[in-house]
């Protein structure tokens, strides 16, 4: 667990310019302890102590602000910045380098059974206030706008923005045009 946590806490100081130290890190980012309260539970969640891990992930929620279900899938280096506010379902999937910001919600569109909250790749940014919900695909290298709402797939290298979230590429992405809702190439950003 520990080369996990100076993992975490290096990853926060190369990506927010705010972070000041590893000691500051450790003692005083609740979206970092809700990541590593996230994985106590999901170690207790996958040796079949779903009442004791259900427990832990509410206290966690209790001190931090961020509600992370257990059964839910993190990767390596995931942050939550200013944490207050982010839901991550039970289904969800969070690939490696993820970057989160407050108010984020993974959420589910159904009650039924089985995969239910999105998928996200790795190094996808989700601005704060953003919403994906279902059991969607937000491909790697992605970054999700502030206050955004995705409900559809979106590839790899893509932007999305609005209500409901429109996928473009990012500037600089060499993508075909049919991978992306648009055909205007002045969309580009």
């Amino acid at each position: 667990m520990f080369p996990r946590t100076r993992e975490d806490i290096a990853a926060v100081r190369l990506r927010d310019p705010a972070a000041r130290g590893a000691f500051e890190i450790w003692l005083t980012y609740s979206g970092m302890h809700a990541v590593w309260g996230y994985r106590f539970s999901h170690w207790l969640w996958t040796a079949r102590a779903f009442f004791l891990a259900r427990v832990v992930s509410q206290y966690v929620r209790f001190l931090t602000g961020v509600e992370i279900h257990p059964a839910a899938e993190l990767g390596r280096r995931v942050i939550i910045d200013h944490g207050s506010g982010v839901v991550i379902g039970e289904t969800a999937i969070v690939g490696d380098d993820v970057l989160i910001y407050h108010g984020v919600t993974l959420g589910g569109t159904s009650a039924e059974g089985g995969k239910r909250h999105p998928t996200l790749g790795s190094d996808v940014v989700v601005g704060a206030g953003a919403a994906i919900l279902g059991n969607i695909t937000v491909g790697s290298g992605s970054v999700v706008g502030a206050g955004a709402v995705v409900v559809e797939d979106a590839p790899e290298g893509s932007l999305l923005v609005g209500v409901p979230a429109v996928a473009r590429p990012k500037r600089g992405t060499k993508a075909p045009k049919d991978c992306f809702n648009y055909t205007d190439p002045a969309i580009y950003i």
